[in-house]
């Protein structure tokens, strides 16, 4: 059961898709409110054992109680547990205990989840004063997941190249950087689906422009690689080069569409290239106007894009730019103590993404103004909105991959995200994981983080473990920062078919991870799941913080610290644990429910595979170096069946935006008879990926 309360004069941010009618606070039993006219104060108990799941993309652990999170969008590299708002804003959180209930606050601007930080045993969520919120209950939280994600609609489905492999770094300056990564993977026997163009590619940073000296024939440079079987990934970022004789500048100027500082005039901030003007993204016929100026690059054979800098990003703008020189100028000759100094440093460094900048631009809502601040949270949403929208116009029927760095609920219909720019610490691989399922909670399934992280240097083992958990992200991608050690797999010469073992580990398993995901994103389920959600009344189950389910088959228990060589692992029933070295390298073990430490190798991969459940595998050949090559690959299956199971495999042609019904997605059978203990069985003769 949904229920939804309207508090003041809310903005319409297309999050929720269902029409539902407005109920009376006094007809809330779940959640204390209180609303004043200026803000919504909603406070609940929590129990000595109750849990708070959700918030999508934030810090700290799978169960969010015990800290507060602030929903604002932030540019911030730095994803440590310090942090209050990463970059996007998910306003979507469930309460596990004595009372069980989803609550979703739809207010695109700061909202606060204060989730037991200021008082361990109550949860308090502060937004307002305009805003509109729905209660969830339901029989389990994976029927509460499932109500909301049928609030808000159908999450983005990317095409199925985009489940491969895929390599960027930022540095990547011309066609020859590009063809030796995919010389360099190829040639060693990696998949590979595609290689990102950072903001390198484009002429002096301008949006939809391609540099003519390091890509003199940018369109026959795309046609090279697609014989290749790779797709090329260009980055476009929020901010507008203002420079005369830039069409798409003047393009805006002249049609109006750029957000507005207080005087009217085009706001003015700085990013990569300079001065910039923001484009009015929340503006109908602004984001048309962006939207359609992607189909520059689609012309070109482009079929893939990654939005960046959009939460929106500052550098600065020339009015706080200029506070900050005439603070300088003013302590020139000073000497400079402990309280002066600091000031001086603050001069420069309180510069970017400033909460006042934020407050000093306008956007026009079709007609009604609005302060950026009270809708800073859905402007990342309605630039990837743009983008998608357009593509309906120009390509309807074909799918283009699409993620953004800054997000909002709603936004999941029209892209996936990546978790933005983390950093080559193992710490970053635990909240990689962790953020996984709760990004599902809010619908985001196509997901990932940075594979061996943006920022900082890489070292061998943390990138080995990292892969090993990648193989099972939507989004399986490498990158990393320019001024850090090159983090291609193949640069680490000792461990190269390790690499080259976990990436074909991956295609192997695209029959399933496909499967999982469109099976989720059709059946609004999740593709990683808490153990909580699949064993609620296992005490053991509902704490464990870093294991994960994936589909249902697997149970997944990552290596994610440093000079380890194993973990401890909760079985909440009897699995076969398998260990694959390789596709082919692999090995079974019937494990009892409980407690268990299991050895696991720098270069092995180990997942679990639930009772009366079956994984199926393509078999690779040494010539599968994509997505495309798969096509017709032989299935093989892994089952600990001690009775009987079936599974259902989703197939599509990966491409189109026809999904076929579900009368038509083939199920396959197996009896106990059909499996030897711990072996598998090979189907060749009975199915075709």
């Amino acid at each position: 059961m949904i229920r939804k309360y309207v508090f003041g004069n809310p903005v319409e941010t297309e999050a929720v898709v269902m029409q539902l009618p407005v109920s009376r606070m006094e007809e809330n039993d779940l959640i204390e409110m209180q609303y004043d006219g200026e803000q919504l104060r909603m406070a609940c108990p929590m129990g000595e054992l109750d849990q708070v799941f959700g918030l999508g993309e934030q810090v700290r652990g799978i169960n969010k109680r015990g800290f507060s999170y602030v929903s604002y969008a932030a540019d911030d590299p730095n994803h440590t547990e310090n942090r209050h708002s990463l970059y996007g804003a998910h306003n979507f959180v469930i309460l596990d205990g004595a009372k069980r209930f989803g609550v979703f606050v739809d207010d695109p601007s700061r909202v606060v989840f204060d989730a037991g930080e200021t008082d361990y045993d109550r949860l308090e969520i502060t937004a307002g004063p305009d805003c509109v919120v729905y209660l969830i209950e339901g029989d389990s939280l994976k029927d509460i997941v499932k109500q909301f994600r049928t609030l808000i609609g159908r999450s983005y489905v990317a095409p199925k190249w985009a489940f491969g492999y895929q390599q960027s770094r930022w540095g990547y300056r011309c066609e020859d950087d590009i063809r030796d990564v995919v010389k360099n993977h190829h040639g060693n026997g990696i998949p590979l689906d595609a290689v990102y163009l950072d903001i390198d590619y484009m002429d002096d940073y301008k949006d939809f422009t391609v540099s003519a000296s390091g890509f003199p024939d940018f369109g026959g440079f795309v046609r090279e690689m697609q014989e290749e079987h790779v797709h090329l990934v260009p980055i476009i970022d929020a901010g507008v080069k203002i420079e005369e004789g830039y069409s798409v500048y003047e393009e805006g100027v002249a049609g109006d569409y750029f957000c507005k500082d207080e005087d009217g005039e085009n706001f003015v901030a700085a990013v990569w290239p300079g001065r910039v003007h923001f484009p009015d993204v929340l503006n109908a016929d602004a984001r048309k106007w962006f939207g359609d100026k992607y189909k520059v690059l689609i012309d070109q054979g482009i079929d893939g894009f990654w939005n960046d800098m959009n939460e929106p990003a500052i550098f600065y703008s020339d009015k706080r730019l200029q506070e900050a020189f005439d603070k300088i100028d003013s302590m020139k000759h000073e000497n400079l103590n402990i309280h002066s100094f600091f000031h001086l440093k603050d001069a420069l460094l309180s510069l970017s993404n400033s909460i006042e900048d934020y407050r000093s631009f306008y956007h026009n809502m079709d007609g009604r103004r609005v302060c950026h601040d009270k809708v800073h949270n859905i402007f990342g949403y309605n630039m990837t909105r743009a983008a998608a929208e357009a593509f309906e116009r120009i390509a309807p029927q074909k799918r283009i991959l699409m993620f953004s760095r800054s997000s909002y609920i709603g936004m999941h219909r029209y892209g996936g995200i990546w978790t933005g720019d983390n950093q080559s610490w193992w710490q970053q691989l635990l909240l990689s994981i962790q953020q996984m399922p709760s990004l599902g909670m809010c619908g985001f399934l196509y997901t990932g983080s940075d594979i061996g992280g943006f920022g900082s240097d890489v070292t061998e083992d943390l990138l080995l473990r990292w892969t090993e958990f990648g193989i099972f992200t939507p989004l399986m991608r490498n990158h990393s920062a320019i001024g850090t050690r090159d983090q291609e797999v193949y640069r680490f010469a000792s461990r190269l078919q390790s690499f080259r073992n976990l990436i074909r580990i991956r295609y192997g398993l695209i029959p399933y991870l496909y499967s999982e995901y469109m099976k989720a994103v059709l059946d609004n389920e999740l593709y990683f799941r808490p153990l909580a959600f699949d064993y609620p009344e296992d005490s053991h189950a509902r704490r464990v913080e870093d294991q994960l389910m994936l589909g249902d088959s697997l149970m997944l228990a990552p290596v994610y610290t440093q000079n380890a060589l194993g973990r401890y692992v909760y079985l909440p029933e009897d699995m076969l644990m398998i260990r694959m070295k390789s596709l082919e390298d692999r090995t079974y073990t019937e494990m009892k429910k409980g407690h268990h430490y299991i050895d696991v190798a720098l270069d092995e991969v180990v997942v679990f595979l639930r009772r009366n459940r079956v994984l199926p595998l393509a078999v690779l050949s040494d010539e599968v170096l994509s997505t495309a090559d798969l096509e017709g690959a032989k299935l093989e299956w892994i089952g600990y069946v001690p009775e009987q199971a079936s599974y259902v495999l989703y197939a599509d042609d990966g491409l189109s935006k026809e999904y076929p019904d579900k009368e038509t997605w083939r199920t396959t059978t197996f009896s106990k008879d059909d499996f030897a203990k711990g072996s598998c069985i090979t189907t060749a003769d009975l199915e075709r990926y």
